[in-house]
């Protein structure tokens, strides 16, 4: 099982499950455990009332005045056995306060008394007391004092005692049953508390799983079946991602409308230069109508990578984008007899982007391999771990390594003979950069240059 963090729903309410099961359960067990010594003794404490209720009925006078009892009128056969744990014995006290103990007192007793302490009892009234026996056991004694009428200024104490052994060692008994009972009910208790939190939180589990499907690029929205209490949750998120494709669908909208509204005179302007006479002006403006075209391009592409970015279920695959862009280039550079060609790419590599953004990046990087290649470029991609790695190596002259982190910035070209405005890389690099991603330029290992592109990956789908 995995361990449980420390701040997890799971543990908070498996210990406040926990704590109350344990104080309820040693609250039973006190409870419990009381009542069952309360009910034992006063089991006992009938018993020796019996008891001393069958004495007292016994108890008569011979013809000297002196107490007696038949002790064939005693029932139970632990009078006559020593240290039983059964004891009765009947004192004397005299009117003037005097006391004789053991005038009369049970076989089981043998050489022994019980004593107690000074007591003031009424006629026929019962008192308990806890004292020592025979053998230095606990006592329950019970005693009443009887007045004859044969001897009215003579009382007579008849007290009647059981050991407190027996009782306590089933109250001990009770005790561990109980608490061995009770610790497996807790057990159970808690086994049952863990699956409930198991079944209870499991939706949250589900809940995570959506979320990462749609973290992944494999779902747009929060598919799946929940309970009452999320469904709404899971509602309004939905709600959420609607409205948020709605705003960067209006941005799209706009985008294409503000490049649309550029683009037009540029392109008037273009024409009017290339129709024009040959000559100075013409030239600096078909030059500057490029250059505003490419401007316009690249802030274009930042404030759509830009309104993209984060955006849930992103998902494009590199193959078929590479392969349209191969296709573009062996076109172009038809005439050069150039070998543009793409490597290991697996069909299921997919970038967590905008696939314009990706046509945007790869576009860049291969129109600059092949026009400083001499006979071939080759593109490669893999997946490592969360990244989308894609190498683009071409076998021109390469790049000086001091002039690689140059080149990657707006507006620097190293070859100014060649048209352009130096913005490609850059716009590749900001372009990564959005996406949490990077550019690196490197010696390829043939010989040339390697572009190696760092960007998002869509994880493989969960088996």
């Amino acid at each position: 099982m995995r361990l449980i963090a420390p701040n997890s729903l799971r543990l908070r309410l498996l210990a406040a499950t926990v704590v109350t099961l344990a104080l309820a359960l040693a609250g039973a067990q006190v409870w419990l455990a009381g009542l069952f010594r309360d009910e034992v003794l006063r089991q006992l404490d009938t018993t020796l009332v019996r008891q001393v209720d069958q004495l007292s009925a016994r108890l008569d006078l011979d013809t000297a005045g002196q107490p007696r009892i038949d002790p064939a009128g005693l029932s139970d056969p632990r009078w006559d056995q020593p240290y039983s744990g059964l004891y009765w014995q009947i004192d004397r006290l005299g009117a003037d306060g005097s006391r004789l103990r053991g005038v009369l007192r049970a076989r089981s007793l043998w050489d022994t008394q019980l004593v107690l302490p000074a007591d003031t009892l009424a006629d026929g009234a019962l008192h308990w007391h806890e004292a020592a026996g025979p053998q230095g056991q606990v006592l329950r004694v019970v005693e009443r004092a009887l007045v004859l009428p044969e001897q009215p200024h003579t009382r007579w104490r008849l007290m009647v005692a059981a050991d407190l052994g027996e009782t306590q060692g089933a109250t001990k008994r009770f005790s561990g049953v109980l608490a061995a009972s009770l610790a497996g009910l807790g057990l159970l208790l808690a086994l049952a508390a863990l699956a409930q939190v198991a079944v209870g939180l499991a939706p949250l589990k589900a809940l995570q799983r959506a979320l990462e499907t749609l973290r992944d690029g494999r779902s747009s929205r929060l598919d799946g079946r929940f309970p009452a209490e999320l469904q709404p949750l899971v509602q309004d998120f939905n709600g959420v991602l609607e409205r948020h494709d709605a705003v960067l669908a209006r941005a799209r909208t706009q985008a294409g409308n503000l490049a649309h509204a550029l683009k037009t005179p540029l392109a008037v302007l273009g024409n009017a230069a290339a129709a024009a006479p040959p000559g100075p002006l013409a030239q600096a403006v078909t030059e500057q109508v490029q250059v505003a075209n490419r401007q316009v391009h690249w802030h274009l592409a930042r404030a759509r990578a830009a309104a993209a970015l984060g955006q849930p279920g992103q998902r494009t695959r590199v193959a078929p984008v590479a392969a349209g862009l191969l296709r573009v280039m062996g076109r172009v550079h038809a005439g050069r007899g150039l070998v543009v060609e793409a490597k290991d790419l697996a069909p299921d590599l997919a970038f967590a982007g905008e696939e314009q953004d990706l046509q945007e990046m790869l576009g860049n990087l291969l129109d600059n391999a092949c026009r400083n290649a001499r006979f071939s470029v080759t593109v490669q991609a893999r997946r490592r771990d969360r990244h989308l790695l894609i190498d683009i190596d071409d076998d021109g002259p390469g790049i000086a390594p001091a002039q690689r982190e140059a080149v990657l910035q707006r507006g620097v070209r190293l070859d100014e003979s060649t048209p352009g405005s130096g913005l490609g890389l850059a716009i590749v690099v900001e372009l990564a950069q959005l996406y949490g991603g990077t550019l690196a330029l490197d010696a390829n290992p043939a010989g040339g240059l390697r572009a190696s592109l760092r960007l998002p990956a869509v994880p493989d789908p969960s088996p």
